[in-house]
């Protein structure tokens, strides 16, 4: 039985192409296919695949700047910032942050402190009770390692009767109005401390400035307290402080003699002169807070 050709067209061939017939060379009964023939038709596929791929590309390269510049006029198309500065809305026009009243606050301060010092410079605001008592409460006190003891007081508006040598004359010309006093002991040492009040303190420091080293307190004795620097050598300091002039006078209770090797007369002295500034400042800090505390 022979195998002739079937009739019909033969199916083209095509490599792309899954089930297609190859063509095989019609000459000869060799069934060799046209390699040749092949190729040239692979390479014409492949060039206009080719041509094809560059030109989707172009196309969708315009595509996306089309689509870009599309966008671009569309966001910026109506925008005022691309019209002329006259086409801008006026001002009343233009919407403010916030249309509701803006909060106002009072302006506030703290007022400036008191000054202890404005208190106990004048007699007109230094109105506190004074006595030796107020200025001198403590029956005893400790300064540093050394416990005083309180021992007599005395109070007299006669400034010139509590002192000595050239000190009642410069309180009197100053118009001093009151002079107080307080003796503390430590065994046997005794100091008089002596406070002599003016109107102003510009009268206390004038009345400071024309002391010397003869302007002395007169020593106070009693209440325990045996009579000391009515003859002996005793050693004596004076100061001003606010309307306030203050003065020591420090000695021996036996009568002795007080040298430049009596020390611990000497830092009874200071110590008992520092104390007595302390507590005219503190009779200044008491006023100016009460001033304060009543608005």
């Amino acid at each position: 039985m022979s195998f002739g050709q079937q009739g019909g067209p033969q199916s083209q061939w095509d490599p792309w192409k899954p089930h297609s017939q190859q063509p095989w060379n019609s000459g000869g009964d060799s069934q060799t296919p046209d390699w040749a023939a092949l190729a040239e038709a692979s390479e014409s596929r492949n060039k206009r695949r080719r041509l094809l791929f560059i030109g989707g590309g172009a196309l969708a390269t315009v595509g996306i700047a089309a689509a870009v510049a599309v966008a671009v006029v569309s966001a910026n198309g109506d925008d005022a910032s691309n019209k002329p500065t006259a086409q801008l809305p006026a001002t009343a026009d233009i919407p403010s942050g916030s249309t509701g009243p803006e909060p106002s606050f009072e302006p506030t301060s703290a007022p400036p402190p008191l000054d202890p010092n404005d208190f106990i410079a004048s007699a007109k605001k230094d109105t506190a009770p004074l006595s030796p008592g107020t200025l001198f409460p403590d029956q005893q006190l400790t300064l540093g390692e050394t416990l005083y003891k309180k021992g007599p007081t005395a109070d007299t508006k006669d400034c010139s009767t509590a002192a000595l040598k050239t000190l009642p004359k410069i309180l009197d010309a100053n118009d001093c109005t009151r002079l107080m006093r307080v003796t503390y002991v430590d065994g046997g040492i005794a100091v008089t401390i002596g406070v002599a009040v003016f109107d102003t303190e510009a009268q206390a420091a004038k009345a400071k400035g024309q002391t010397d080293d003869k302007s002395i307190v007169r020593a106070l004795s009693g209440k325990g307290v045996k009579s000391f620097c009515n003859s002996a050598v005793c050693r004596s300091t004076r100061n001003s402080y606010g309307r306030y002039a203050y003065f020591t006078v420090a000695g021996f209770t036996n009568g002795k003699d007080v040298t430049n090797k009596s020390t611990e007369v000497f830092a009874a002295g200071d110590a008992l002169q520092d104390f007595t500034f302390d507590q005219i400042r503190r009779r200044g800090e008491a006023q100016a807070s009460a001033a304060a505390q009543a608005g």
